[in-house]
């Protein structure tokens, strides 16, 4: 413990004490008065700050400090969040990357960096295009944080976007100081993923952290930063597609002979069913590259005025080699099938053949992940003491997030390989792991060297693709905050101005090479593929039985062969098929009261207040605009394009939104304080869901016959307005010693603006109908006129007459295929789509208990912490529903628990955290209308820490010690969407302070 001691005015001391806001600065200053400063360091200082946040805050707030986040194992911010009641995470590689809070995913939470808004940041792996507005916390390192703030009731004076939570992160600042005068620290990790089979075994992990504040307090600066490498490898099965339907006493793919299918416990007559598309086995080698750093300058000229100058920069590379091996299901008939006893039946044994067939290929691919993210944040904040009542904060920033390419050849590459080897195939599905099994033939198609193996003379090329993705979003904000100090309380007072722009860019590049290995096995040059036995890396699974024989390889030695084999270029550079922008432009004020008195001798805290926000959308797609659509034969349609160019399409939109927010709190006895708070809070429609974009489809037939609209077009909707929520929470809080006390919650948040699909019928682009305007309309009369049954046939024979000037009855065939099209005119009506589209339809309930527990028991050293979060829907997906109709189900609903056992005394710290979250609805289209649900997972985490000397410490830590695994099923637990084997990871390291 040190003590220190600093002069401050009294505007100092009293703003020195309002914990919970996103502008705290200590304002140190020499006066008259001087004011004892304590730091306390260790588990105990970290939790008795969070624990002061949380007490003295307006409304449910939660928090964590650098102490309490460096005594964790976490390997990034995500990680030491979940750690807070009602934080629940989702795990990229083993490792967090995005927030859940009370039930509400990432895109549903505000992050904010010192109070500014944050861009987002997802590029989804293997292709697809950037829609999330989440922040991905896997980005950050928890070295270069000071404190991380979860505002989880709604207040007037915090940016809107968030209505699971708003997480601000606080980085250090130099006026933060306990002391004057120069002061570091460095640390160095030792990591070691178990997982790793091909990197190196131990990664190093390094941080620094110094600081500076001269004598006088008038200037100070703060640099920190951390580097990290890591190496890992992942195993893991999968399926791409389950085909859900009714059972009608058939199986799709059945032999000719309905004797040669045997079927074991069969579905009931209209019983749903499940038949799996492929099984796949994967093996992914990763390697991870962090840096994060902060550069934070102060000044403060008097005692009235404190600029802050801040540039926050982090960078991840991400790198993933993966091999992949696969049999199909979709074009080999069904031999025997045993169904389990579910009420949707799922295949637990399946046996196939092709019968006199010629065998089919075993499906191989080579991947390579190369991306880079890198985010930019560089701010201005002033604050200004106008007198002792009044101050003034303005803060700017511009802070950018882009997502990128590491290689030309893209974000995705996947270089498919087959070996025509399979004269037979299965799967047992019946155990957790499922069992592939292969009758292996080489000899059928020619092989080069047929030996009864599978080896690099049974393979040959196919497909090769290489995804082009990329997202770039740049936020720039100005705010201007008040807060004038009245006797019993303040007035708090602002207005921000906050642009948004995010571009989102996808392509995909394909080259055909191969047929499979079916004309051209042996092809690859010798020693390009690395034999690998399957079984050998599902080390955590009985794999007895499993057809086990594989390979790895490398991506860019193979598309390097590729193309000069096939001559063309090892390059990403198709047009994008997604090139779209979304711009939001944000005007908002806000009023408080912050009121304290006493009621009946309680003493109570009021904070009220209103924001007005505005906001106009600017959605652009840069899209293929189609010119018409040509009718060309009696229900043949084409969409024609001019040419291959392309125009943007913009459509603007505005909404406004007036947001009241109420807490109050009142302390019945010492330390036992009630809350009761009301907010209104909105969060934004993703980016995909704004898209200016649409894609059309031509009708089934002439509109003048079907009297209905029959053409089809999907789209986005950039007339979407934000989901809005009113939020109620009530709390109790019990705070029985310095660093102990318990919690007990309720919260319900009413929602509505969901966004669902709905089919809407209207004009796109402006495009007409040629099948039902007046010429239509004319050879139907003449149709009538001469006896002649109309049919889609007869019409359009009769419109081609008119429209050539020939003689229905004489028109040879010849004519007809001279007049085969007919384009529509600026006559015919608007042609009128069945638009698929997303729209504001849907509302909900969300509603649960947090109870949390915290004590350290007296001087023995020991002490727990407990939270328990239970999260209600009122909307869930029906597992038993009719597959063909798409359903609205809230996703990410799961009750989670902590429970963490600590130690502190004298030299040695020790924490254990257990880390749970329940089965949760993380899909409703995993594919089309099929759910997803990510199984109950839990984690236990552990970190040791002893001071060697005052300045000297060392430490190991261990993440996921129990080696858990992960996976995901769809509407019963043996229909597997993806199962990821998963280790532990182990850090030796030491930190320094001088």
């Amino acid at each position: 413990m040190k003590s220190t001691t600093f002069s401050k005015t009294r505007l100092a001391t009293n703003l020195s004490v309002i914990l919970g806001t996103s502008f705290i600065h200590t304002a140190m200053a020499q006066e008259a008065d001087d004011v004892e400063v304590i730091q306390v360091t260790g588990i105990r200082s970290s939790i008795q700050e969070s624990m002061g946040i949380k007490r003295n805050s307006a409304g449910v707030v939660d928090a964590i400090s650098a102490e309490d986040i460096g005594k964790f194992p976490d390997t990034n911010l995500a990680e030491s969040l979940q750690r807070i009641t009602g934080i629940s995470i989702s795990r990229n590689n083993g490792e967090g990357n995005q927030v859940t809070a009370r039930g509400f995913g990432p895109d549903y939470n505000m992050v904010t960096l010192n109070g500014r808004t944050m861009p987002g940041l997802a590029l989804p792996a293997g292709g697809g295009t950037a829609n999330s507005r989440a922040f991905d916390f896997s980005n950050l390192a928890s070295e270069s944080v000071r404190a991380v703030e979860v505002y989880k009731t709604g207040k007037a004076s915090i940016a809107t976007g968030g209505i699971g939570a708003t997480v601000n992160i606080r980085t250090a600042r130099p006026f933060d100081a306990a002391e004057t005068g120069f002061s570091a620290s460095i640390g160095a990790k030792a990591l070691h993923d178990t997982t790793n089979r091909v990197g190196d075994d131990v990664t190093p992990e390094l941080s620094g952290f110094f600081n500076f504040v001269n004598e006088d307090a008038t200037f100070g600066v703060t640099f920190s930063g951390s580097i990290q490498a890591r190496d890992s490898s992942a195993v893991g099965a999968f399926v791409n597609e389950w085909r859900v339907n009714e059972y009608d006493g058939t199986i799709p793919q059945s032999p000719e002979n309905d004797s040669d299918l045997v079927i074991n416990n069969a579905p009931a007559m209209g019983q749903l069913f499940a038949i799996p598309s492929d099984l796949r086995y994967y093996v992914a080698d990763r390697e991870r590259d962090r840096i994060n750093a902060q550069l934070t300058l102060q000044f403060a000229p008097s005692d009235k005025l404190t600029a802050t100058l801040d540039y926050t920069y982090s960078k991840q590379e991400l790198s993933e080699a993966r091999a992949e091996q696969s049999i199909w299901m979709d074009d080999r008939y069904f031999v025997e099938l045993t169904f389990d006893d579910e009420t949707v039946k799922t295949p637990i044994g399946i046996v196939q053949d092709r019968l006199e067939l010629a065998p089919r290929d075993l499906g191989l691919a080579m991947q390579q992940l190369s991306q880079v993210n890198e985010n930019k944040s560089i701010g201005i904040n002033l604050e200004y003491f106008v007198n002792d009542d009044l101050k003034l904060v303005f803060d700017a920033h511009n802070s950018t997030a882009e997502g990128r390419p590491d290689a030309p050849y893209g974000t995705w590459v996947n270089f498919g390989l087959g070996a025509n080897v399979v004269a037979g195939q299965g799967v047992d599905f019946s155990g957790e792991f499922p069992i592939m099994t292969v009758d292996y033939d080489d000899e059928a198609r020619g092989n080069l060297n047929p030996n009864g193996v599978l080896d690099q003379d049974d393979v040959g090329t196919s497909i090769l693709d290489m995804y082009y993705n990329s997202q770039d979003t740049e936020i720039t904000q100005a705010r201007l905050d008040g807060t004038y100090t009245l006797e019993d309380g303040s007035v708090n007072f602002g207005i921000e101005s906050r642009a948004m722009e995010s571009t989102s860019l996808q392509s995909l590049t394909r080259h055909t090479m191969g047929n499979w290995g079916i004309e051209n096995p042996g092809e690859l040059p010798e020693g390009i593929l690395s034999p690998l036995n399957l079984s050998s890396i599902f080390s955590d699974y009985n794999t007895s039985g499993m057809f086990s024989q594989g390979f790895t390889g490398n991506v860019a030695k193979l598309g390097a062969f590729a193309a000069n084999e096939y001559g063309f270029d090892f390059v990403a550079d198709n047009p994008y098929a997604t090139n779209r922008t979304i711009k939001e432009d944000i005007v908002a004020a806000y009023f408080e009261f912050d009121l304290n008195g006493e009621l009946g001798g309680m003493p109570y805290n009021v904070l009220a207040g209103i924001r007005y926000e505005r906001t106009e959308t600017t959605s652009i797609a840069n899209i293929a605009v189609p010119s018409g659509i040509a009718w060309e034969g009696n229900n043949d349609f084409n969409v024609r394009y001019d040419s291959d160019q392309t125009q943007d399409v913009s459509v603007r939109s505005d909404y406004d939104h007036l947001l009241p927010s109420f807490d109050f709190d009142i302390e019945f006895r010492d330390n036992m304080i009630g809350r009761i708070s009301y907010s209104k809070t909105i969060a934004r429609p993703t980016y995909d869901n704004l898209s200016a974009a649409a894609t059309v489809s031509p009708p089934s037939g002439p509109t003048y016959l079907t009297g209905e609209a029959t053409a089809s077009a999907t789209s986005g909707n950039p007339y979407l307005v934000p989901l809005e929520s009113d939020n109620i929470d009530l709390s109790f809080e019990y705070y029985f010693d310095e660093t102990s006390y318990v919690s007990v919650g309720f919260y319900d948040k009413r929602v509505k603006n969901f966004i669902g699909n709905e089919q809407v019928e209207e004009s796109i682009f402006g495009l007409t109908d040629a099948t039902n305007g007046p010429r239509v309309q004319e050879a139907a009369a003449e149709l009538e006129a001469r006896g002649i049954t109309i049919s889609d046939t007869s019409l359009f024979n009769m419109v081609a007459a008119i429209e050539n000037g020939v003689d229905y009855d004489s028109m040879t065939d010849e004519q007809f295929e001279a007049a085969y099209d007919i384009l529509p005119n600026s006559d015919d009506p608007d042609l009128i789509f069945i638009n698929s589209k997303p729209v504001n339809n849907k509302s909900a309930n969300i509603y649960g208990f947090e109870i949390a527990v915290q004590h350290f028991f007296g001087e023995t050293g020991f002490g727990v912490s407990a939270n328990y979060t239970t999260v209600d829907g009122d909307i869930e997906f029906d597992v038993n529903a009719d597959p063909s109709v798409t359903q609205f189900a809230l996703v990410g609903l799961s009750d989670t628990a902590n429970l963490i056992l600590m130690y502190e005394k004298e030299a040695l710290q020790a924490r254990v955290a257990y880390n749970w979250r329940d089965k949760f609805l993380d899909t409703t289209s995993q594919y089309v209308n099929e759910p997803g649900f990510t199984e109950a997972y839990s984690q236990i985490d552990f970190n040791v820490s002893y001071d060697i000397s005052d300045d000297l410490t060392v430490f190991v830590e261990g993440i996921n010690i129990t080696e858990e695994n992960s996976r995901r099923h769809g509407r019963t637990s043996a229909m597997l969407w993806r199962l990821e084997q998963l280790g532990a990871r182990y850090s030796l390291g030491a930190r320094y302070r001088f």
